[in-house]
């Protein structure tokens, strides 16, 4: 038998182990040491660190230009800022005590479901050294990657926030929300859904990529913002087209593009489960876009380059939660079903209602989250392709379900009134009727995104 023991700077072997019995004793006590630490795989470690970068694509610039495309010209400039400032903070936000909150070690036992201690502030005690584990055991993957990955979600969620309320809010107002919103919503319901202990984790509840805890979340807290901010001037009397569909169009691409890194990068492995994640988010996606526009025709208007946009987002929703948990066949169905429903929404309930979701942040992610994270529940079922075991059972699945939506719902909007009011007391909330009336790129940051 030949033992390497180059860790140890030396070359034994063979006679050498003879003539140093007691050095072999500890050289093969220190190997067996270092074989039982789990060693990050270089493959899964790469993996993960392009999916993270691809999430912060679809911020930046996908979710930039999606929205700014969608609004007037006037106001492009401060809609691509307010969710590149908010990305930053939330960044910084995320490595001071978001992480932790959401990630660190258990707290006692009646906070335990909520969230964590607070023992990683500043991301103590994390090196290049330390390891975050996969759902797979024994896999592990570095920890700083996993908390950057997980930091571009926080980042995402609370830009998608923002989409119900440009055009009309300050973007000191928006500084103060990003930091209490995520404070007290986003943080806990993270912890809640991902974090062994967490409230929905215990429950059994299926969200592989973060219906609840990114859309759902996102969706409900931007409606419950655009209530209490109000409409916008002139809504539903002036002209508020979106002033380039073609930007638009371009920041689908890139969200569509991006979105393989949230869901794929799910699994934490680039493994089988990660592929049917990635083939999920090809599927629902084209789902949905044909859905939608058939939905158009039926409806009496033509195929829309609006509504190919808008249904590509919501198949890329619906899919989120069962990007892992479901086979092809329920993510095609998922994503005809969002995309249905979301049209309803979009096309009908809300200007019968007449709130002011400016981009549709509500009708998009919050009714398509809804939707995809319930539907988690039936396509995960063996009978439909999915991943469920022979003693799956749907109806007490369902109920999980619908159990984490309600609350991610309830919570969702109180928190988000509460980090509403706090900033408008610390900030004010609306913008003045002339500089809203001007545009809030001249207003809030003196530049024009177009000169004549």
């Amino acid at each position: 038998m030949k033992l390497d023991l180059k860790l140890l700077g030396l070359t034994l072997a063979g006679s050498a182990l003879v003539a140093m019995p007691a050095l072999a004793q500890e050289a093969v006590a220190v190997v067996t040491e270092v074989a039982a630490d789990p060693v990050p795989d270089k493959g899964d470690s790469a993996f993960m660190m392009v999916a993270t970068v691809l999430v912060l694509l679809m911020i930046l610039p996908g979710l930039q230009l999606f929205y700014g495309g969608l609004t007037r010209s006037k106001n492009m400039l401060s809609t691509m800022t307010q969710i590149g400032a908010a990305t930053c903070f939330a960044m910084l936000i995320w490595v001071i005590f978001g992480y932790t909150m959401a990630f660190g070690p258990d707290a006692s036992e009646s906070l335990k479901p909520f969230i964590s201690n607070f023992d990683k502030l500043f991301l103590a005690g994390i090196t290049p050294d330390s390891t975050a584990a996969t759902f797979t055991d024994g896999v592990v993957i570095p920890e700083y990657v996993f908390v950057a990955f997980q930091m571009t979600f926080a980042a995402i969620t609370v830009s998608l926030v923002l989409g119900s309320v440009v055009e009309r809010i300050k973007f000191s107002a928006v500084m103060a929300f990003t930091l209490v919103w995520l404070t007290i919503v986003y943080f806990p319901i993270a912890h809640m859904v991902w974090a062994a202990g967490g409230l929905f984790f215990e429950m059994g509840a299926l969200d592989f990529a973060g219906g609840t805890v990114v859309h759902i979340n996102a969706g409900i807290s931007a409606l419950v913002a655009a209530l209490i901010l109000g409409k916008r001037i002139g809504y539903q009397k002036d002209q508020m087209a979106p002033h380039s569909l073609t930007l638009t169009l371009v920041g689908t691409g890139l969200l569509w593009v991006g979105w393989f890194g949230f869901n794929a990068g799910s699994a934490l492995e680039a493994n089988g489960s990660a592929g049917l994640a990635m083939i999920n988010t090809f599927v629902a996606t084209a789902s949905a876009a044909l859905f939608w526009m058939l939905a158009e025709r039926i409806a009496g208007h033509k195929p829309s380059a609006l509504g190919f946009a808008s249904a590509d987002i919501a198949g890329l929703v619906a899919v989120t939660p069962a990007a892992g948990n479901s086979g092809p066949f329920g993510a095609i169905i998922l994503g005809a079903v969002a995309s249905l429903v979301c049209y309803f929404f979009v096309a009908v309930v809300k200007p019968k209602l007449g709130y002011d979701d400016s981009l549709d942040a509500f009708g998009i992610h919050g009714v398509g989250g809804i939707v995809g994270a319930i539907g988690t529940g039936i396509v995960y079922a063996p009978s439909l392709g999915g991943p469920g075991g022979d003693d799956f059972d749907m109806g007490a699945q369902l109920v999980t379900q619908f159990a984490a939506v309600g609350t991610t719902i309830v919570w969702a909007a109180v928190g988000t009134a509460i980090a509403i009011y706090v900033a408008k007391a610390l900030t004010g909330l609306r913008v003045s009727p002339e500089v809203e009336r001007e545009g809030l790129d001249l207003g809030e940051h003196g530049e024009r995104a177009y000169n004549s």
